[in-house]
């Protein structure tokens, strides 16, 4: 049995993520943006171990639902799945889709495995940082991007983790839209194996996958130096440094 915390997961992905780890026996804990909707969450995922309350928009709130999951106990595998799309605002996208990943990594117990949720769209993304010091605007595309490269840059810099991003594809959900082609069951399927299974080709770190299968990344993201300089730049808007 695996231990995993999987963010943004009140619906839609991130509850599809849950339901389907509680299903194969492991203890999940998820994450809800307020009280409502984690008692939403509660009694769509009866057999989920808790479901801790953050607004990943607040560093403050960042901080307590870091420290509520620590209190919880460490965690096997951590699935960033939270995120919001480009309708929601510049700094919407910066505070969830970038920041609050890193804050969390920065902040929480190390676990062995970490998965954050990158997108197809990260392949038209700018490998711009000044937008989270304030410099210019950030697209979706930019947003994940920086997610890709945060995955690779965590993957450098803890060896001792195996951290992936991942492409769920384009499918049904709130953000994803009615139109889309794929379905829950198979925009869950890879985080639920990276995070939990002895696979050879899951037990990997530093890579980019989509339908459990290595794909490349964008250049930028796979840059080293730009990878360093998003570590740089995270410590500095949120004080706070990814451990050594």
């Amino acid at each position: 049995m695996t231990r995993v915390f999987v963010t943004g997961s009140a619906d839609g992905l991130g509850l599809a993520v849950g339901q389907r780890l509680i299903e194969q026996g492991h203890e999940v804990v998820l994450h809800a943006r307020n009280d409502e909707r984690a008692a939403a969450t509660r009694e769509a995922a009866p057999g989920a171990a808790d479901v801790l309350v953050g607004d990943l928009a607040d560093q403050q709130q960042v901080r307590a639902l870091a420290e509520a999951a620590n209190a919880s106990g460490r965690f096997d595998a951590v699935i960033h799945n939270a995120g919001v799309g480009g309708g929601a605002g510049g700094d919407a996208l910066l505070a969830v889709n970038v920041v609050a990943p890193y804050l969390l990594t920065a902040l929480m117990q190390r676990p062995d495995r970490l998965v954050y949720l990158s997108s197809g769209m990260h392949r038209s993304g700018r490998a711009e940082l000044g937008p989270l010091e304030g410099r210019g605007s950030l697209s979706y595309g930019d947003s994940k991007l920086l997610d890709a490269a945060l995955a690779i840059a965590v993957a450098r810099r803890w060896p001792d983790v195996r951290s992936n991003g991942v492409d769920p594809g384009w499918i049904k959900t709130r953000m994803g839209g009615s139109g889309a082609p794929g379905d829950l069951d198979q925009g869950a399927a890879t985080q639920v194996w990276l995070a939990t299974s002895d696979d050879a080709a899951a037990l990997v770190t530093g890579r980019y996958f989509k339908d459990s299968a290595e794909e490349s990344v964008e250049t930028a993201a796979a840059d080293e130096a730009f990878q360093d300089e998003l570590l740089a730049v995270l410590e500095r808007v949120t004080g706070t440094p990814l451990p050594a």
